[in-house]
């Protein structure tokens, strides 16, 4: 059964960082096409924080470019997010996903919370 799990969520100070981790399980990470992290604020939809190909290139919502790193570690079998310079607009569930063999799996989601 492929899995992708998140981790890396946490309570954290406005200015602060924090790295978010998507760990692929029961399938190599190559076999995944684009992977992505997507975030989700209650009565809010779900919305795509940025995206990242197989070959790495990478795609990132306005309010986070430049702030956010998105990378895939293929010798580890994981997806992270370096997430700096955070704000309170930041604060959601985060979703990590990829399309791999013909499906497209999400993770569980990890809460984020910037607050003082």
């Amino acid at each position: 059964q492929v899995r992708l799990v998140e981790s890396g969520g946490d309570l954290v100070q406005p200015g602060g960082s924090l790295r978010l981790s998507c760990a692929a399980s029961g399938r190599s990470i190559f076999t995944f096409g684009d992977m992505g992290w997507y975030r989700q604020c209650p009565g809010k939809e779900r919305e795509l924080v940025a995206r990242i190909s197989r070959g790495g290139s990478s795609y990132y919502r306005d309010s986070v470019r430049g702030r956010f790193t998105i990378f895939r570690e293929n010798a580890e079998n994981t997806m992270y997010l370096q997430m700096n310079s955070l704000k309170p607009e930041d604060t959601a569930v985060y979703y990590c996903n990829g399309f791999s063999l013909g499906s497209t799996i999400w993770g569980q989601g990890t809460q984020v919370t910037v607050s003082s």
